[in-house]
């Protein structure tokens, strides 16, 4: 059966960041992932992830100014520095969290730069997280996205990812495949996902055209959860959609894969 976890950036926003742990306990999962977990002190998160069950399955390293719009830094050549301090820090979290996987975001295409700096920079910065990562036993992934919901991603396709992934030649880098984002730049989704098998740390869902729960647009997720299943993939497939009304009212999609409503019949029990 798959593994759900509650992407918590993105799901239970009805309750404050510290509070959807719970929340997404309560539903029935047992692992969650986030965007950014450097807002909070990792002790206090650590705690919480203790008083709930939880597994931290994935967050994202540092990705820059994202209230102001940047989504990545790792192809830029002029932000290395940054870079690297910000594998340092997803490296305390990580730490802290328990949390095996991070996730790079490449970053939007600065404007007046060469593709080839942009490569090089991405492949450099790419190998120094690689290897500080496996030191701690933490794998990094790395993250195509659609250029409609991000216009101007560097990475946007299941093969501009691969031939990155291949030039940084390191055991310890895995590609995180989202059936949203591929779903929009070119679907074949199922047989996409069984050639790279075994390139692939982590999966994340959303329906299209919207982003919301399965079940509200054009993927036939039974079908598609069930072919990875039958895959064998052992790894999470993290929930980052936008809940079409609140988070509670579109979580029966997920009751056939373990998620359901909290015994007590509240749709956010225990949470204050």
């Amino acid at each position: 059966m798959p593994k759900l976890a509650a992407n918590i950036s993105m799901l239970f926003t009805e309750v404050d960041f510290l509070q959807r742990f719970a929340a997404a306990a309560n539903w029935g999962f047992t692992g969650v992932e986030c965007w950014s977990p450097f807002e909070y002190p990792r002790e206090l998160i650590a705690e919480v992830l203790e008083e709930t069950n939880l597994s931290q399955v994935l967050f994202n390293l540092p990705s820059g100014d994202w209230d102001g719009g940047e989504r990545g830094i790792a192809c830029h050549p002029d932000r290395v520095e940054e870079f690297q301090d910000g594998v340092g820090k997803a490296i305390d979290y990580a730490q802290a969290l328990g949390c095996k996987q991070v996730n790079c975001l490449a970053g939007i295409v600065p404007v007046g730069v060469d593709f080839e700096d942009l490569k090089i920079t991405m492949v450099t910065n790419l190998k120094f997280a690689a290897a500080k990562l496996a030191e701690n036993g933490i794998r990094l992934l790395v993250e195509p996205i659609n250029t409609r919901d991000i216009p101007g991603f560097f990475l946007n396709n299941t093969a501009s990812a691969l031939s990155i992934i291949d030039m940084v030649n390191s055991s310890n880098i895995r590609l995180q495949y989202d059936i949203y984002h591929m779903q929009i730049m070119e679907g074949d989704i199922i047989p996409t996902i069984q050639a790279n098998l075994s390139i692939i740390g982590h999966i994340q869902l959303a329906d299209t055209p919207g982003r919301n729960e399965p079940g509200t647009g054009e993927i036939n997720y039974p079908f598609v959860l069930n072919a990875i299943d039958d895959m064998d993939y052992s790894g999470w497939i993290g929930c980052e959609y936008k809940p079409a009304t609140i988070t509670a009212d579109g979580l029966s999609w997920a009751s056939r894969y373990g998620v359901m409503q909290d015994p007590s019949g509240s749709n956010l029990a225990g949470i204050d």
